[in-house]
């Protein structure tokens, strides 16, 4: 990308220009969302378990738990690649805010 800005907010919008960004702010913001899909992940997961035991135990509707299951672990991956994008924006948001507050990044290797 040409670009340097390279965003990608899909759930929320952000009116450029209006207002200056507050990175701190938006730091703690992808924090929350990194929390709550590692939350997701490991709720997702449990259930996958849970449905795995059902049917092991409920032989007559294996099949039902055996695609429940399979769904909840896909709803885990996604919950965890959310969780690693959303880490990957807060780390962006707090490099900014090193930026613009002056700190600068001095690299020894």
């Amino acid at each position: 990308m040409a670009e340097e800005n390279k965003h990608h907010h899909h759930f929320h919008h952000h009116k450029e220009g209006d207002e200056p960004v507050d990175f701190e702010k938006e730091e703690k913001h992808h924090k929350h969302l990194e929390q709550l899909g590692g939350l997701g992940a490991v709720a997702a997961g449990a259930y996958a378990l849970h449905e795995k035991h059902q049917a092991k135990k409920d032989p007559e509707n294996a099949h039902r738990h055996k695609v429940a299951e399979e769904i909840a672990a896909a709803a885990t991956v996604g919950a965890g690649g959310f969780a690693f994008h959303e880490h990957h924006e807060k780390k962006e948001a707090k490099k900014q805010d090193e930026e613009a507050h002056g700190k600068k990044h001095h690299h020894l290797f």
